[in-house]
């Protein structure tokens, strides 16, 4: 008896239309052969037979390619529209910045230290008061 093998995950089965192409590829086909077959005959003259059919595969291979390509679930266009909004349209703007207290001198390190335990000693309403109070001397 045959058997046939039926895939766990039928979302990635598509629907045949035409010798075996989904609608999609039979649409991208469909314009390549529109922009290919006729710039083969209009050059053919001109540019010789092989140099015509070159140029028409090159004008028709990036609408294969949008027919044809798939990663992840998404199309070609899928895929440009997002890189193109990632890079272009909204980068991100992600910046680490610190201050590197081993660029200060030793005495100015010292007094950063003694600050910070200072200030930790204290309870935080007399170093608010001190904070108000510099601000008010720095405004002045």
């Amino acid at each position: 008896m045959a058997y046939v093998t039926i895939p766990k995950d039928l979302s990635k089965v598509k629907n045949k239309v035409f010798l075996n192409l989904t609608k999609r590829q039979l649409i991208c086909m469909g314009f390549a052969a529109s922009i290919g077959v006729p710039f083969y005959f209009l050059t053919r003259e001109t540019l010789g037979t092989s140099n015509a059919a070159a140029g028409m595969v090159l004008l028709m291979l990036p609408e294969f390619f949008f027919a044809l390509f798939e990663k992840n679930g998404m199309h070609l266009e899928t895929i440009l529209t997002n890189f193109i909004n990632v890079r272009f349209k909204r980068p991100a703007v992600r910046r680490y910045e610190i201050e590197n207290l081993y660029e200060y001198d030793y005495w100015e390190k010292k007094r950063i230290r003694s600050r910070c335990s200072a200030a930790s000693s204290r309870n935080s309403s007399s170093r608010l008061q001190r904070q108000k109070q510099k601000r008010r001397k720095s405004i002045t």
